[in-house]
């Protein structure tokens, strides 16, 4: 099948009649059940309600009616991400059989768009995670390289994509989880304003971070999924509603104003993400654009912050499992207190329990102040160090990750994989829009360069980042 790489592309061909629907999906679905035997970036493939949906796109389009943005677009849904009457597990055991009676307000949009769902895709249990590791339904392998991961938490998301089984798919991001599988796939990634798409029916980790977000094939697609799915919604009071993805602008190279905060440009990295990074600055500097290093003053110490307010908000949001209302109920107990403690021991994974356990530790009386509270003073700084940069600079460029996607059978200690997360984490900090452009290493691989703007100037990151996708393009 010939392989398609726009939702312009794709929609052409149905209106032309290169394609129908039913035709296009139907095969495709053929190549995912058989790709996804070794990758595994689907808890479940949607293959009934996919070509339901076709077959009544076909006729939509025979009868000459009006097509949504997204007609006969195959996407894929994180499976902490409710699709009516289909299993939503959040890749835990505590979920293995909800099917949740209600739709997120996000997959409402996208199919009044007449969008395709192709599947549920693979994340880390409840979003914990950078590799899939944590899945309870093992691990999602790179397309690129199917000995190492496709990241995390969305790392099903990016693999559905770079196995061309989807043309877009939605994550979530809390701490760079679309961002991150994104760059390990080689594919543009966004994580919008905080406040811009409404979480109504997104299973919470910590509500003050999580955020909606895109993987796609191009940056323009990404732009169109993300205006779909935007807007205000009474299901939740953080949705705003603002128009944030408006028409992208041409914009000019050398009229760029980018900054590069120290501490991105200090840490520590991989040789070969290093030098890259280093060529991409001085191809911007050759083309004009003006490219500062910044110091910032909080920025360094994101992670402590991040880890300290997000396990602060996975405990209360975790407390909901308890094996009475839904989810795993343990077998044997003898009263309540029994059934919550076998039910959460016998349904949560090993990194969800640290984190509840981290969580719980640091809001006790005792702690609380002298964390917790700091932290959110932190909090402030950090959204302080952006505001500053953003009176000057349109645009702060980083990489989106420091390191090559993990070798699925890597030991790393918890440390040092959250300590790889200092340039995605102060973007869910501060609630800003980032989005990953990536750019080739030349071993097959890729890293991600991610371009961060002010809130809720969400065309400005996506218009610049479709002008470095460009550059990117240009130099090959």
């Amino acid at each position: 099948m010939e392989k398609i790489t726009s939702v312009k592309q794709l929609i052409e061909k149905y209106k032309s009649g290169q394609l129908t629907v039913t035709d296009y999906i139907g095969q495709l679905l053929k190549e995912v059940k058989e790709k996804d035997k070794d990758t595994n970036a689907y808890i479940t493939i949607t293959e009934d309600l996919a070509m339901e949906t076709a077959k009544r796109l076909d006729q939509k389009l025979k009868n000459k009616e009006d097509l949504g943005a997204l007609f006969g677009v195959p996407v894929s849904i994180k499976d902490n991400i409710a699709v009516k009457d289909v299993k939503m597990t959040c890749a835990s055991r505590m979920l293995e059989d909800f099917v949740p009676p209600y739709q997120a307000s996000l997959v409402d949009k996208i199919l009044a768009q007449d969008a395709v769902i192709i599947g549920k895709t693979n994340l880390d249990e409840f979003a914990m995670g950078s590799s899939t590791k944590n899945s309870y339904f093992g691990v999602t392998k790179n397309p690129l390289d199917p000995t190492r991961v496709a990241g995390g938490s969305s790392g099903g998301a990016g693999a559905s994509v770079a196995m061309d089984s989807c043309l877009l798919a939605v994550g979530t991001d809390t701490g760079g989880s679309v961002r991150q599988p994104a760059t390990f796939c080689g594919l543009p990634g966004m994580k919008p304003s905080y406040g811009s798409i409404s979480r109504s029916g997104v299973a919470s980790m910590a509500n003050t971070f999580d955020q909606p977000g895109v993987v796609g094939k191009n940056v323009e697609d990404l732009a169109l999924l993300l205006d779909i799915m935007q807007g205000a919604d009474e299901k939740d009071a953080t949705a705003l509603g603002n128009d944030v993805f408006k028409k992208l602008e041409d914009i000019d190279l050398s009229k760029m104003k980018i900054a590069v905060a120290d501490c991105h440009m200090d840490m520590e990295m991989d040789p070969d993400i290093k030098k890259a990074f280093e060529e991409v600055l001085a191809k911007l500097k050759d083309r004009g654009a003006q490219v500062d290093r910044v110091e910032t003053k909080n920025l360094q110490y994101a992670i402590i912050v991040y880890h300290i307010l997000v396990n602060g908000e996975i405990a209360p949001n975790m407390s909901r499992y308890d094996g009475l209302r839904f989810g795993h109920r343990a077998k044997d107990y003898s009263d309540i207190n029994e059934l919550f403690t076998k039910s959460r021991s016998e349904g949560f994974g090993d990194e969800v329990k640290r984190r509840i356990m981290i969580g719980t530790h640091i809001l006790s009386l005792d702690l609380a102040k002298e964390y917790y509270d700091k932290a959110l003073q932190v909090r402030h700084g950090i959204m302080d160090d952006y505001k500053k940069i953003f009176e000057d600079y349109d645009v702060v460029l980083s990489p989106t990750y420091p390191v090559k996607p993990y070798l699925i059978d890597q030991e790393m200690t918890p440390v040092e994989i959250y300590s790889a997360d200092l340039c995605t984490v102060p973007v869910n900090i501060a609630g800003l829009p980032a989005v990953s452009v990536p750019y080739p290493l030349g071993d097959g691989l890729y890293m991600g360069l991610q371009l961060t703007s002010d809130h809720f100037k969400d065309n400005v990151c996506l218009s610049y980042g479709k002008a470095l996708e460009g550059m990117i393009k240009n130099d090959l």
